[in-house]
């Protein structure tokens, strides 16, 4: 069972209907006993980094997110679930986050001809291919909004980068656990292409 992290922080629909659409059920819950039971876990995420956090400890899901990566669980991070796995986010103030994964949450300093947030559809290049994304072409598109961008302090974590326009990390895979910066739910083929290959791993 793929289970999806409710935390009230999230298009949690828009994913379980991505799953759907590749033919793979997708359980929404926050009930601790079923994400626990699930063979995947998915975290989504929309909004602020700060709320989204205090959100994951209030409902106790911290520990239950750590130890399913520490299992070698299949766990997806999306969007803000990407940057809650780091260990700090500079979002309105600094944020303690997971720690799974060492490393920043920093906002864009762009040129004043670029637009924040970053929204739209851009090319992500492979450093490293993850099993999630199997029969993609490097260099596809995929749909980002965000603000905010992750800066881990191990590269080798990096699968994947674009452009903005300077290069950022759009996605990371070690071991067990994948996320991406972009939604692959609102990224239309290529998107549903990484959720059918998360759900047949």
């Amino acid at each position: 069972m793929i289970a999806i992290i409710d935390y009230q922080m999230g298009n949690l629909r828009s994913v379980q209907k991505g799953f759907e659409r590749v033919g793979h059920a997708a359980a929404i819950s926050s009930d601790l006993h079923t994400l626990a039971q699930a063979d995947k876990l998915v975290l989504p995420g929309v909004g602020a980094f700060a709320d989204a956090i205090a959100e994951l400890r209030r409902r106790e899901l911290v520990p239950l997110i750590k130890d399913a990566i520490d299992a070698g669980k299949p766990v997806l991070g999306v969007c803000l679930g990407l940057q809650m796995l780091f260990d700090v986010s500079y979002e309105d103030g600094e944020h303690e986050g997971l720690g799974v994964i060492p490393g920043e949450v920093r906002r864009f300093d762009v040129p004043p001809q670029y637009k924040v947030p970053h929204m739209g559809w851009n090319r992500v290049n492979y450093v490293r291919q993850p099993p999630l994304f199997a029969g993609i072409p490097d260099g596809s598109y995929f749909y980002f909004v965000h603000s905010y961008y992750v800066a881990p302090a191990d590269k080798s974590v990096v699968s994947g980068t674009a452009d903005y326009p300077d290069p950022f990390c759009a996605m990371i895979w070690r071991d067990n656990l994948f996320a991406t910066q972009f939604h692959p739910e609102k990224s239309q083929a290529m998107g549903l292409a990484v959720l059918k290959n998360f759900a047949e791993m």
